[in-house]
């Protein structure tokens, strides 16, 4: 098991601090001028598009999902544990600046992410009983014919099988289960079961039981967490100028926090910000695209701008509010972490201390578990849904009950044990899936664009 880790930690090392930071960045940075900064030019047009639509009631929707469920479905994957332990993590790992290069990832991640949900809607394939099949391996077959293109798509189906459907849902189970344990002393086994047994009910209704709930869950579980992060950043309003000035300064300069060379400490704050940022807000993982091409939209460009709104309440909103609560609390002023790391601080209780600055030990404990479990169990959800649909694009219809039942026993697995080889796997397979996911995006660039500057003209 040793063994094994240190070589997932080796490959998840060259792929976060290289392969990853060029491919992503390249990929958004290629699509915003491509799409002549679609992000900015269409932002507009991506919000009316989805608090014009708002509902919490969006019905039934047969073989598919209206468009703002098919969003709160692909945010339900994005705001998860990545908004508040992994910030975290990339915070304690790669100091405040980590949160600077978070942003530059999600601001070239939006012009990705319309790419994402524009392809899902022009390669999906509708079958005889009306349900929609969509998502990278649609338009991975769409740019590559024959072989190569069956090998890419099954690797990519493969790789998210086991990132989203299996591990992944272990570690969302295991930080609503240590979060809960933590604030409330509830064992993590009973904690297991109740998460399990709420899951299932949700993933025997299919994709609009996936829809129906989370039309429901996201904008409540966004209030919620919102609210007692504006309290908190009130009370430590006086710090807010520092807190954002240590985020800008510790972007170029980490090693003043983090300790080591310039050289090094740089490398790890941008790795961190590439690796927590896509983690955390999905964009070129391929994983929402298979939301978004449910969405039963007039155009793709349609479906294309509200996934970029997706990207945008992720990063910009949910994330950087734990960002700015940690900072302010932990970092600002007389922070114990002011001076770098200090003993006890680990990233999944960072967020509880800084709650519990300000709310008290107890209360802060609590709120931040019941923010947790919503979160958590949102993504979980989700990524059920999306590694369903693979599963059935390799082995058919019928794999996908025994499919549900082997991820419902990873769930109760991940809230009883705590293992670090699974979070460095979840991640290992979380990274291999942009590889063949972002090729595929750049071979059908041209369509991308051409959508992107047909819609704006229009």
């Amino acid at each position: 098991m040793e063994t094994l880790l240190k070589i997932v930690q080796t490959v998840n090392l060259y792929l976060s601090d290289y392969i990853l930071i060029i491919m992503l960045v390249g990929c958004g940075l290629y699509f915003t001028v491509k799409t002549r900064f679609v992000q900015i030019r269409c932002f507009g047009e991506g919000m009316r598009r989805v608090f014009g639509n708002f509902s919490l009631h969006g019905g039934s929707h047969h073989g598919g999902m209206s468009s703002f469920q098919a969003l709160t479905t692909a945010i339900a994957a994005q705001v998860g544990t990545g908004n508040i332990v992994g910030a975290c993590g990339a915070i304690l790992v790669g100091g405040p600046g980590a949160i600077f290069w978070m942003w530059i990832i999600a601001f070239f991640g939006m012009a990705t992410i319309y790419a994402e949900a524009v392809l899902a809607q022009k390669t999906r394939q509708v079958d005889a009983d009306g349900n929609v099949l969509g998502g990278p391996v649609c338009y991975i077959r769409t740019a590559f014919q024959g072989n190569f293109g069956k090998f890419l798509a099954g690797f990519f189906s493969v790789a998210i099988i086991l990132a989203l459907g299996f591990m992944g849902t272990m570690v969302q189970s295991n930080s609503i289960s240590e979060a809960c344990q933590n604030a409330f002393g509830i064992p993590a086994w009973i904690i297991g079961l109740a998460v399990c047994a709420f899951a299932s009910v949700i993933f025997i209704g299919g994709a609009s039981r996936v829809a129906s709930v989370t039309e429901k869950l996201v904008p409540i579980m966004a209030v919620l967490y919102l609210i007692g992060g504006l309290i908190v950043l009130i009370s430590r309003i006086e710090y807010l100028p520092e807190t954002f000035g240590m985020i800008f300064k510790y972007a170029f300069v980490p090693n003043a926090i983090i300790g080591g060379g310039l050289g090094h400490a740089l490398k790890t704050a941008v790795s961190q910000g590439v690796k927590r940022g896509l983690f955390s807000n999905e964009a070129g993982m391929g994983s929402t695209p298979h939301a978004h091409a449910m969405a039963k939209v007039e155009t793709p460009h349609d479906q294309g701008v509200v996934a970029m709104v997706g990207v945008f309440m992720d990063t910009f909103i949910v994330l950087t509010m734990t960002a700015l609560i940690v900072i302010s609390t932990l970092y600002a002023g007389d922070g114990i972490l002011a001076s770098g790391a200090a003993d006890g601080v680990e990233k999944t209780n960072m967020a509880q201390l800084a709650f519990s600055m300000i709310f008290g030990g107890t209360a802060g404990s609590a709120f931040v578990a019941v923010c947790l479990l919503f979160f958590a169990f949102s993504t979980i959800i989700s990524w059920n849904l999306f590694g369903k649909i693979n599963v059935v694009y390799l082995f058919g219809k019928k794999a996908a009950l025994p499919y549900s039942v082997i991820a419902i026993a990873f769930m109760f697995l991940g809230a009883i044990l705590s293992n670090t080889l699974v979070w460095e796997l979840t991640d290992m397979f979380n990274q291999l899936m942009v590889v063949p996911n972002v090729i595929a995006l750049l071979a059908l660039s041209g369509l991308v664009a051409a959508e992107a500057n047909t819609k704006s003209k229009a």
